[in-house]
This record gives C-alpha cells, sequence and structure tokens, in this order.
C-alpha cells in the first residue's frame, strides 16, 4: 500500500509541476512575442501598413485555408512554400537586384565575388537591424527595402489575385485559381506576409538572433543556427540515453510481477448484457468507418494534388475541391472518427465500469449522436464555403467557416458546438461510473485515474478558446497545441490506457492492483514529457530561447516509455493465449499490437528524427513532419480507435464466430500500405528536402524549383503504391463491418474462425 501511495504521489507532483512549466512559460511566449507594429513607414514618412491591416491579413489567410495553403514559420500544408521564408527571400533578391543597377548598373548575378560579398553583407546590416520603435509602437524600413516589398507583393497579388501568367506556378503550389480577388484583401494578405517574414529576420533587442530564433534557414541573410540551438538539443539526446539507461536498470533489478490470477473459465463480459444505451452505439461504430473511409480517400485525392495541382488524373476535380479544401477535410475528418471511436468506447464501458445503467443513458447517447451529426456537416461545409469566398465578412468566415489552423480548422460556432457535445459526454460518464466511485466495496485507485481522464477530455478541448481571429500568431499556436498535443495526443492515449487496464483486470487476466499500478506509472512517465514537452513544436514560432531549452529536454523523455514497447506487446500477446474464450478478442489484440510497434518507429523513431532543435531546424515545414504525421496518428490513435471499436462490435454480436479472412487481409494491408507510403515516398522526399535545406535554406526545399524536379515528382507518383494497399485494406475494413450488419462476415457452421474448438457460442450477450 505504501509503493501504492508513491505511485499516487509522483503522479500528482509530476502533474502539478509539468503544468506549471507549461503554463508559467507560456507567459514567455506572450511576453516575449514579435511585436505587431501599429505602423511600418519608410524613412521619408510613407506608410506602407499598420497593425489592422495586418491582423485583417491574418483573417485574410485563414480564410482562404491558412495553414492548408503553404505554412507560416514552418506550421502547415507542404505543397505551396512557407510564405513567410518564401517572401523574405523574394524581399531579398529583389533588394540585392535593386542596389545592384543602382550601384553597379548591372544585374546582381554578374557581379564579381566582391561586389556580391558586399552586397550581401550590406543586405544582412540592413534586414537583421530591429528598427521598432516601442514607444512610438513603429517600424521604420528604407525606401530601398519598401521597393523591395512592393517587388515581392506585387508577386503574390498576382499569385493569389489569378494572373493567367502564373497558372502554371498555381498549378504546382496546388493553389486554386482567384483565391482572392477583392484588392483590399490581398494587400492586407500581403502586409501579413511581410509581417511573418520581418519577425524571421529581425532580431530581438539586445541579441544577435531573430524573434523565430534565426529560423529559417537561409545562408544569404545569415540565419544560421543559433548556440541555444546545439546546446539544447546535444542535452536533448543525453537525457534521453540517460533517461533510457535509468528506465532499463530499474525494469531489470525490480522484483518479478506478482502472479498472474486464475484464468476464468469463460468469457467474464458474458454475464453482463450489452444495455439500451450500449446497443445504441452501434451507429457511432459506423459513422467511425464512414468517416474513416471518407478521410483516407480524401488523403490520396490531397496527395495525388501534389503531382497534379489542379486535377485527378485529368478530372478537373479542383474545380470543385480545391486541395486547401481536401486536406482540411483530410485532417478534420480524422480528428472526427478517432474521437467518436473514443467516446463510443468510453459510453460502451461506463455501464460496465458503474454497474448499471443509469436512466435516460440512452437518450443521452442519443442527443449526442445527433451533435456529433451536426458538427461534421456544419463545419466541413462552413470550410468549404469559406475557401471558396462565400463569407463576405472576415469574422463571420472565422466564426462559421475556417479558423485556419491545422486541426481546429473548423469555425469557432462548430467548435463551440462540439465542446458542448464533449461536456455531454463527460455527464454522460461521470452519472454511468459514478455508482463505482461511491460504493466503498470497489477499489478506487482504477476509477480515479480513469475518471480523471474523462474529465480532461470533457474539458481541455476548451483550451481552443483561449485565442481569436485576431490573436497574436504566436499565441495562436501556443493554445493550438494545448488542442493537438496534450487533447489529443496526451489525455486520449491516457484513457485508452486505462480503459484497456479495466478491460484486461475486468477479463480476470490481470489483477486489478497490479493493472492500477501499472496504469499510474505509465501516465506519470508519460505525462512527465508529455505536458511541457508540447513546446518542442514552437521552437521557431516567435518564442524565446526558454521554450526551446524546455521543449527540447522534456520532448526527449517521451520517448523513453517506449524502449519497453517490446515487453508491453509481448505482455498483450500472452494475455490473448492465456484463455481459449480470448480468441474471440483476438483481432482487437492484433491492433494493439500494431500500435505498440507504430508507437515505436512512428511516435519514438520518426518522432525524435525531428524532435532536437537542431534537426528541425532544418527540417520543420518539410516532408519529413508528415513521415511523423502518418506514422503516429494512423499508426497510433487509428489502429488504437480501430482495435476499440472491433471491441464494441465483438460484445454487440454477442459471440457469433466472425469468418475473420477479411479483417485478417485489412490489417496487414493497412499496416504495410502505410509502411510502402512512408518508405517510397514520404521520407525520401523529406531527406531530400532536408538536403536543399541544409545546402540552400528552407525556402529552395520548399519552392516548385526543388519539389517540380523528375526524381521528386517520380517519388511522389510512388505514394500510389502505398495508398493503394492502404485503401484495399480499409474498403475490406469497412465490407467486413457491413457484414455484421447483413451477415456475410459471421463463420458458418463448419467454418468457425475465432471460436475455440467445441466452446461453441454463448448466449449471455
Amino acid at each position: 500500500m505504501t509503493s501504492d501511495r508513491k505511485l499516487w504521489t509522483a503522479l500528482l507532483l509530476t502533474v502539478g509541476g509539468a503544468f506549471l512549466l507549461l503554463g508559467f512559460f507560456g507567459q514567455e511566449v506572450y511576453r516575449q512575442a514579435p511585436p505587431i507594429p501599429g505602423r511600418v513607414v519608410t524613412d521619408t514618412g510613407r506608410v506602407l501598413s499598420d497593425r489592422d491591416t495586418i491582423l485583417d491579413g491574418q483573417q485574410v489567410w485563414q480564410g482562404i485555408g491558412g495553414q492548408q495553403v503553404g505554412s507560416i514559420w514552418g506550421h502547415g500544408a507542404y505543397q505551396a512554400p512557407d510564405w513567410s521564408a518564401d517572401w523574405l527571400h523574394r524581399e531579398s533578391v529583389a533588394l540585392l537586384a535593386l542596389w545592384s543597377e543602382a550601384q553597379y548598373g548591372a544585374p546582381f548575378a554578374e557581379l564579381t565575388v566582391e561586389q556580391r560579398g558586399g552586397l550581401e553583407a550590406r543586405l544582412r546590416d540592413e534586414l537583421r537591424t530591429n528598427t521598432y520603435d516601442l514607444e512610438t509602437d513603429t517600424v521604420t524600413v528604407s525606401e530601398d527595402r519598401a521597393r523591395a516589398m512592393e517587388v515581392a507583393g506585387a508577386h503574390y497579388t498576382a499569385l493569389f489575385g489569378g494572373d493567367p501568367a502564373l497558372d502554371d506556378l498555381r498549378e504546382d503550389y496546388a493553389l486554386h485559381d482567384d483565391a482572392l480577388t477583392d484588392p483590399e484583401r490581398l494587400r492586407a494578405l500581403n502586409a501579413f506576409f511581410s509581417w511573418t517574414a520581418w519577425a524571421c529576420i529581425t532580431e530581438r533587442p539586445g541579441e544577435t538572433y531573430t524573434y523565430t530564433n534565426n529560423w529559417p534557414h537561409d545562408p544569404l541573410l545569415g540565419n544560421e543556427p543559433t548556440g541555444a540551438n546545439l546546446l539544447w538539443s546535444v542535452v536533448s539526446v543525453l537525457l534521453l540515453l540517460g533517461a533510457i539507461g535509468t528506465i532499463t536498470w530499474v525494469h531489470a533489478s525490480r522484483k518479478a510481477d506478482e502472479e498472474d490470477p486464475p484464468v476464468p473459465a469463460r468469457d467474464p463480459l458474458t454475464a453482463f448484457t450489452p444495455t439500451p444505451s450500449m446497443r445504441a452505439l452501434g451507429k457511432f461504430v459506423a459513422v467511425v468507418i464512414l468517416l474513416f473511409g471518407v478521410q483516407v480517400m480524401l488523403g490520396a485525392l490531397t496527395a495525388h494534388y501534389t503531382v497534379e495541382g489542379d486535377s485527378f488524373y485529368g478530372l478537373p476535380i479542383a474545380d470543385w475541391i480545391p486541395y486547401a479544401v481536401s486536406r482540411t477535410w483530410h485532417l478534420q475528418t480524422a480528428v472526427f472518427w478517432i474521437a467518436t471511436a473514443f467516446l463510443a468506447t468510453g459510453l460502451f464501458f461506463a455501464p460496465l465500469i458503474g454497474g448499471k445503467e443509469p436512466r435516460f443513458q440512452r437518450l443521452g447517447v442519443n442527443v449526442l449522436f445527433g451533435a456529433l451529426l451536426l458538427v461534421v456537416g456544419g463545419s466541413l461545409a462552413g470550410e468549404w464555403l469559406s475557401i471558396r469566398g462565400a463569407f463576405g465578412d472576415l469574422d463571420t468566415q472565422f466564426w462559421f467557416g475556417h479558423q485556419g489552423y491545422e486541426y481546429v480548422d473548423l469555425g469557432r460556432a462548430w467548435q463551440i458546438a462540439l465542446f458542448v457535445g464533449l461536456v455531454l459526454w463527460l455527464v454522460l460518464m461521470l452519472r454511468a461510473i459514478m455508482p463505482a466511485l461511491r460504493s466503498s466495496e470497489r477499489p478506487r485507485g482504477l476509477l480515479a485515474l480513469f475518471t480523471g481522464s474523462v474529465a480532461a477530455i470533457g474539458l481541455l478541448y476548451g483550451s481552443g478558446f483561449m485565442f481569436g481571429a485576431r490573436s497574436h500568431l504566436s499565441v495562436a499556436e501556443y493554445w493550438r497545441w494545448w488542442v493537438v498535443h496534450l487533447w489529443v495526443e496526451g489525455f486520449f492515449e491516457v484513457f485508452a490506457t486505462g480503459v484497456l487496464a479495466f478491460l484486461f483486470s475486468r477479463l480476470g487476466l490481470v489483477t486489478l492492483r497490479s493493472a492500477t499500478r501499472a496504469f499510474i506509472a505509465s501516465t506519470t512517465i508519460f505525462l512527465l514529457g508529455g505536458i511541457p514537452g508540447t513546446f518542442h513544436h514552437l521552437y521557431f514560432s516567435g518564442t524565446p530561447v526558454s521554450i526551446t531549452a524546455i521543449g527540447a529536454t522534456f520532448s526527449a523523455l517521451e520517448v523513453v516509455p517506449l524502449v519497453l514497447i517490446g515487453k508491453e506487446a509481448w505482455d498483450t500477446l500472452r494475455l490473448q493465449r492465456r484463455a481459449s474464450w480470448m480468441q474471440r478478442y483476438r483481432w482487437p489484440i492484433r491492433f494493439f499490437l500494431g500500435v505498440a510497434f507504430w508507437n515505436l518507429v512512428g511516435a519514438g523513431l520518426f518522432g525524435f528524427l525531428i524532435n532536437p532543435p537542431i534537426a528541425l531546424y532544418y527540417m520543420q515545414g518539410l516532408n519529413t513532419t508528415p513521415v511523423h504525421g502518418h506514422a503516429a496518428l494512423f499508426g497510433v490513435y487509428g489502429l488504437l480507435s480501430l482495435g476499440l471499436v472491433l471491441l464494441i462490435s465483438r460484445r454487440l454480436c454477442a459471440d457469433r464466430p466472425w469468418n475473420e479472412t477479411l479483417l485478417g487481409y485489412s490489417f496487414w494491408a493497412m499496416n504495410i500500405g502505410l509502411a510502402l507510403m512512408i518508405l517510397l515516398s514520404l521520407l525520401p522526399v523529406g531527406l531530400a528536402q532536408t538536403w536543399a535545406s541544409v545546402e540552400h535554406g528552407l525556402w529552395y526545399a520548399r519552392s516548385a524549383d526543388f519539389l517540380q524536379t523528375p526524381i521528386l515528382q517520380t517519388l511522389r507518383w510512388l505514394r500510389m503504391v502505398g495508398d493503394t494497399v492502404f485503401l484495399s485494406g480499409v474498403a475490406t475494413l469497412a465490407w467486413f463491418m457491413l457484414g455484421l450488419k447483413t451477415g456475410w462476415s459471421y463463420a458458418t457452421d463448419d467454418a468457425r474462425v475465432g471460436t475455440p474448438a467445441g466452446a461453441g457460442a454463448t448466449t449471455g450477450s
């Protein structure tokens, strides 16, 4: 018992201390964000832009898709350029050309090495000097620089405004024609892009590095990795190695685990007849599979746009579903179906935990289902309307259209509706498990931690309301990662761990005490790195060096639990073999084993590939990020969600034996397809871009000149191989799940697949 108390103390101190770090240094994000000047003027007094224009431009950018159309400060889509890096390089080239003609009467490329060197030194001095005056709230630039900014702005006006001369470039960028037609909105967009570039090259007061810590890499401008970047990269690697050694030593030196309990003679879950609310979850399962199918088809379309920017094998589908829409929907439907699977799992197990069905629980489940359909349909329609320019007012498009930020793209009104749905889910969960919490006969440790994870899922999504349409970009990124990293990647995983701990203890495969101790220990280790590790997404988002230090230090620890992933997988497989009746759960367990593999590969190897500051300095905004994203989001959370859905389906089908041939094919096709997608296309493209970023700068790694080279085009076409295999697995899974309703997915009497010989089918459910 003393040991359990120590575990609880460690968990509470970890969570409290981690959130304290996240909040304290979050203040620094606010305090040291790059200033948005009240005015930008030339040294002759000519006004170029002001704060309102810059923020209007931010809203214009949000409305056309925001981070689904290129990226800003490395966050966003990977097809079009990073606009901050691209603007900065175009402005620099224009300024060098202007000076070269004025001083030498010749193009810059024709100058001698000494002449070019002199102008490049002048360029760095001109751009890196901070001319922001706090008292007057004004940035002052030279007339020459203002003219260079106008050259860059003219390019963007033509690009986004539909100039026919740039049709080919728009196709390369997968940018829909006439994305903007209002001259005022084009001017505002230019002001916003110019400000984001200004933050990338302007040195912080009293420092020799920029507001974005010298990101993006551009040797021409003196943007090179800082000393702090290198230092905290080394520290993160040393901490990782030390922590891995420590946890391995502790694991090897501890006493052997307690003996497994006697295996029940029959499945304990068959004694619990599915309640009306549990049966009502069948339609949630159907929505999960439907949205999963839609999501992967949108992913295939989005990937195809990287080689045919405005069509699909010649079909002008981009006229209706442009890249910005397909990518928005691809990410949003992923969040929707994974979240739906987790919510359904909670509602399915809540009556099991509480021991009975609360009154009106089925009604609550049905109301929640209606709210889910409203949010999904309304948000996807609003995003399409926003990107197509249907909203005349910038505030209206933010509320009902597109917020512009990855994973929280849905309009604010739909976001509020989703939060209300999560609160309803939380209420339904609490009222169902409350009898168990009140019972003095039931051990409360596992229940308490599980309830905490339920509350976190229900409430933590509200952190997405902490920024608005005109919030500072650095601040918006800080809170966005609360949603993406803490809500999706953090407490959903804690919740899933709790569900599995409860399930295995309820099945009698592990003792309740060992399940509770494992749940507390794994949650402590995971959240120790996971909560403050949120900052590793913000190294170059206009944040101070302290954010790099905290992010690099703690996010390295996120990899530590994964070193024992092999034992976790073995333990799970061992549980499957302990009882003959466990065979009916073998495919959900196989999916959980797949989660263990991709946790190591996707979250561990590919995650740490881009985690140290020095690595991310060169790789942020390149295809190395979707390597980690696909392997972790589907490989971990996707497979986990599907495993949970299969578990629910297994119980709703009573004990009718399944014909599992289709499930087997689906499992292997999705896993092999994901591996091929990464190894044949995403990873080689990302590594090629990394080389280009190191050698020439990020602007070149993201440019059409580089990405449209024959070898890069071939690598992108090769993704079709993995996509095809993956899609076949998804289609097979959908066919199998449909067969559970129609009957063709059940085994015949002479082919009772998945049921042990002689076991027969019980009728307890």
